[in-house]
């Protein structure tokens, strides 16, 4: 885990760099002044999330490897619940306007920190499993690296285009009501990509564990019921987004030219979801199996060399211009779908758990703090040894 914050906290300095510039970038991209403006004034209160997002993703990532997700979750509702009053206080009492907008998510996500921090310390789970602050964290970067920079790129690839989308919108006939709408669409399958997404983290870290557990048919059925769990969830997102799309829109704005235009995108969206929810959970049996760059190269091809050709084609050149990106998605959608699973169905599960003992024995592990004067296997924090080198392919992920 330690290692984990540390890198996280290495990037957020580049990632910091490209902030303190996104008002000269949009503008370089042909964006209005005034959303620019916005855009830099949003994000430079929201750099204080880089440091609390450092923290967050690896103690989630610590939790869910010892399959303790409960506390996750009452810890994000206590999150969610004073999210509402911070926001109230920050926007409507304060007047800080999208300052307080982004100053209520970096306060959420603290909150959220805080309270699974003061849960690990009461529950004692660490005792078992962390050993405390040491120079290790230093080491065997090259094993962490290796997996988590495919899985990066993966999920970057995917949310990298739905910015791009937001970019082309500043570039058709109307870009205020289209980037206005977008935002509100973007927001829309933000929220309901929650729900693959934990799914997509839950088959990961039960592939991963009945991998390194030398079960490979308990891993296959992992990935069989997430995926059929994943279509399910797709299917209540196209029905969720048919029944909404009259009315949803005119929660965020009165502007009828913004609502008309995402009640015709919502169903498209739908549909989106009907491929997305399936295909983000097999990048979970992917990361599971550790095969995250298998992942990459299939958003890359789908998002990229399918979805975006496709999306510039009909906005720009066909006249479907709003409502042709989303089409665009929908063919990025569709064709990841289809090369997830195809890539799902044939994987060799008895292979994949004999390369799971395999990269498992590659991980260093000091031995000398897990064996006796004689040689012999000892107990460290309640685990033995060989528990350890068995699951620290999952803990990787």
């Amino acid at each position: 885990m330690q290692k984990m914050i540390l890198m996280l906290l290495l990037t957020s300095i580049a990632i910091a760099s490209l902030w303190f510039s996104m008002k000269n970038i949009l503008l370089f991209c042909g964006q209005d002044e005034n959303i620019a403006n916005e855009a830099q004034s949003y994000i430079l209160y929201s750099l204080p999330d880089l440091l609390a997002q450092s923290i967050l993703h690896p103690l989630r990532t610590y939790l869910r490897t010892q399959s303790i997700t409960l506390p996750l979750t009452y810890c994000s509702t206590l999150a969610i619940l004073l999210h509402i009053p911070i926001n109230y206080l920050l926007v409507s009492v304060l007047n800080l306007g999208i300052k307080g907008v982004a100053l209520g998510s970096v306060w959420t996500n603290f909150n959220l920190v805080g309270s699974l921090i003061v849960y690990v310390k009461i529950s004692g789970v660490y005792k078992k499993t962390w050993g405390g602050i040491s120079s290790d964290c230093f080491k065997g970067w090259k094993y962490l690296l290796n997996l988590s920079i495919p899985s990066c790129i993966s999920v970057c690839l995917e949310w990298w285009w739905y910015e791009i989308m937001i970019l082309l919108c500043g570039l058709l006939l109307n870009p205020q009501a289209t980037v206005a709408s977008m935002g509100i669409l973007i927001q829309t399958t933000s929220f309901i990509y929650i729900f693959p997404s934990s799914l997509s983290f839950g088959v990961s870290t039960r592939v991963g564990n009945e991998l390194g557990a030398n079960n490979p048919n308990k891993a296959k059925i992992a990935a069989i019921v997430g995926l059929s769990s994943s279509s399910v969830l797709g299917f209540s997102a196209f029905v969720f987004t048919i029944l909404i799309r009259k009315k949803w829109a005119a929660m965020f704005t009165q502007d009828p030219e913004i609502i008309a235009l995402t009640s015709m995108v919502l169903p498209i969206l739908g549909l989106c979801e009907l491929g997305n929810c399936p295909q983000t959970t097999g990048c979970g049996v992917l990361r599971g199996t550790a095969r995250p760059k298998l992942g990459a190269n299939i958003n890359l091809g789908c998002f990229y060399l399918v979805g975006m050709p496709v999306a510039v084609w009909l906005s720009f050149f066909a006249g479907f211009d709003f409502k042709g990106l989303w089409l665009g998605l929908l063919a990025a959608q569709g064709s990841c779908l289809l090369t997830m699973l195809f890539t799902v169905t044939r994987t060799d599960w008895d292979f994949q758990a004999w390369r799971a003992q395999e990269l498992t024995r590659e991980v260093p592990v000091d031995d000398d703090d897990h064996t006796n004067q004689d040689g012999s296997m000892k107990e460290s924090s309640g685990l033995l040894h060989h528990d350890i080198k068995q699951k620290q392919l999952t803990c990787l992920i």
